[in-house]
C-alpha cells in the first residue's frame, strides 16, 4: 500500500551527472580490476599447481533496455559486466584461491555441502564468475512528480555477485549438468545511482527525464542466494557441435533474499550451425551467469591445448526460451523489506519468453560471441497495463 512520500531531495543537475559518470566508469573498471587482483594474488601462492589457482580468461558485457521495443517503463534498463575464470578440474584446493574467492567457496560449502559432492572426479570441473551490475525500474508516466499509487515504484539496484559453476558428466551417462551457486550483495535505493544513470543516458539521447525519482524506494542493503541447475544431452568434448544441429536445455532455479525470492522452471531450444557446447543464453538476472566450464577441458584430463575438434569455429544459431516463475518477493514490486515504502499488488506467477540469434567465432585470436534477443514478460502486478517486452544484447570474449 502507498504511504506518504519521503522528504524530497533535489540534487543539482551537474552533480547528478557527475555521480552517474562516476558509476559508469566504475562499471567499466571494477570487474577487470578484480580479475587483475586475483591473477596477481595467485603468483605468490606456494605449492599450488597452475591449474589450481584462479586466472581470469574472459568476460561478458550485457545491456538490456525497453527502448529497443519502443517503451520506457517497468524494467527499463539493466547493465552487467562479468569476468570468468579458467576451469579447475577435480578437487578444489581452497588454499590456492585469492581470499575473497576462498571465503566465498567456504561459505558455499557450509550452506550447501553437496555442491562439491564427488569432487575428486576429474570429469567434474568448476569455474568462478564475478559480476557487477545495475538494474532500474520506473512507472509509465515520466512527467508526473507525485507518487503514483497504481503504478510500479521507482526503484534501482546496484550489485556485485560471485558464483561457482560446476559442470558434470559421468562417462556412462547421456546427459550433462551445470550447477551454479551465487551470492549477490548490493544496495537498493538512491545509493544505487539509478536516477543519475538514467538522467545521463536520457540527456545524451535527447529523451525526457523521469521527474518522480524523489519517490523511489529507500536505501536498503540487498542480499540474494541463488541456486540453479541446467540439463542437456551430452554433445561430446568439443567447444562446438560441428555442422547443423539442434538441442534443448532444461533449467530450474531457486532464489532467496530481499532482491527476489522465487522458484523457476524453464527450457531453451536452439537450432543452427556449429552450436556452442555450453548451456544456452538468457537475460540478465542476479545469479547464474552463463559462462560454464569448457567441455573440452573436462575430458582432456589437463589444461593443455585443445584438439582440433575442440577449437572454436565460426557459428550462428537461433534460440528461444520459455520460463515460468513463482515469486514470493520482488523488491521492485513489494518495496523495501525493512522500511515502509511504495508498493503494488504483486502477481505470484510470472511467465517469460525470449527469441534471439547468437553468433560466435575467433576474432584476432580471441573467441567472441554476440547474442541479441527480444524478451517478453507477462504482467507482474495487478495494476500493470499490457505485458512488457525489452531487448537484450550480450558480448562475450575470451582473453
Amino acid at each position: 500500500m502507498p504511504c506518504k512520500p519521503p522528504l524530497t531531495i533535489h540534487l543539482p543537475t551537474r552533480h547528478g551527472q557527475g555521480k552517474a559518470a562516476w558509476v559508469l566508469m566504475l562499471f567499466l573498471h571494477i570487474v577487470p580490476a578484480i580479475a587483475q587482483a586475483a591473477n596477481e594474488n595467485t603468483s605468490s601462492i606456494e605449492d599450488c599447481m597452475a591449474d589450481e589457482v584462479i586466472r581470469f580468461r574472459g568476460g561478458t558485457a550485457r545491456l538490456e533496455n525497453d527502448l529497443f521495443t519502443g517503451t520506457d517503463q517497468n524494467y527499463t534498463n539493466g547493465v552487467a559486466f562479468t569476468a570468468v575464470s579458467h576451469d579447475i578440474a577435480g578437487k578444489l584446493r581452497t588454499e590456492c584461491l585469492p581470499t575473497p574467492v576462498r571465503l566465498h567457496a567456504e561459505l558455499i560449502k557450509f550452506l550447501n555441502p553437496g555442491f562439491w559432492y564427488n569432487e575428486e572426479n576429474s570429469a567434474h570441473t568448476q569455474n568462478v564468475v564475478v559480476k557487477f551490475g545495475q538494474s532500474m525500474f520506473t512507472p509509465k508516466d515520466p512527467a508526473r512528480t507525485d507518487l503514483i499509487p497504481d503504478d510500479r515504484p521507482y526503484a534501482g539496484l546496484l550489485y556485485v555477485g560471485m558464483s561457482w559453476n560446476r559442470r558434470k558428466h559421468e562417462p556412462q551417462g547421456n546427459s550433462e549438468i551445470l550447477d551454479t551457486r551465487e551470492i549477490t550483495l548490493g544496495v537498493i535505493g538512491p545509493l544505487s545511482l539509478a536516477e543519475q544513470s538514467q538522467n545521463l543516458v536520457h540527456d545524451a539521447i535527447g529523451a525526457d527525464r523521469f521527474l518522480g525519482w524523489q519517490h523511489q524506494l529507500k536505501n536498503e542493503p540487498a542480499l540474494q542466494l541463488a541456486m540453479d541447475r541446467k540439463f542437456k544431452d551430452y554433445r561430446g568434448t568439443g567447444v562446438i557441435t560441428p555442422g547443423f544441429s539442434a538441442d534443448s536445455i532444461r533449467s530450474l532455479g531457486l532464489r532467496l533474499g530481499n532482491i527476489e525470492t522465487s522458484a523457476n522452471l524453464g527450457i531453451e531450444g536452439r537450432i543452427g550451425w556449429n552450436l556452442p557446447n555450453d548451456f544456452g543464453t538468457y537475460p540478465i538476472r542476479p545469479g547464474a551467469e552463463n559462462r560454464p566450464p569448457s567441455a573440452a577441458f573436462i575430458h582432456s584430463g589437463s589444461g593443455g591445448a585443445p584438439s582440433a575438434v575442440a577449437r572454436p569455429r565460426p557459428g550462428v544459431h537461433l534460440f528461444g526460451t520459455m520460463e515460468t516463475k513463482l515469486v514470493a518477493h520482488d523488491f521492485s514490486l513489494d518495496g523495501n523489506l525493512f522500511r515502509s515504502s511504495h508498493s503494488v499488488t504483486r502477481r505470484p506467477w510470472v511467465a517469460q519468453a525470449a527469441v534471439g540469434i547468437s553468433a560466435h567465432g575467433p576474432v584476432a585470436g580471441h573467441g567472441v560471441k554476440l547474442a541479441v534477443m527480444r524478451v517478453y514478460r507477462s504482467r507482474e502486478f495487478e495494476e500493470q497495463g499490457p505485458n512488457q517486452a525489452y531487448g537484450s544484447v550480450a558480448l562475450s570474449i575470451e582473453f
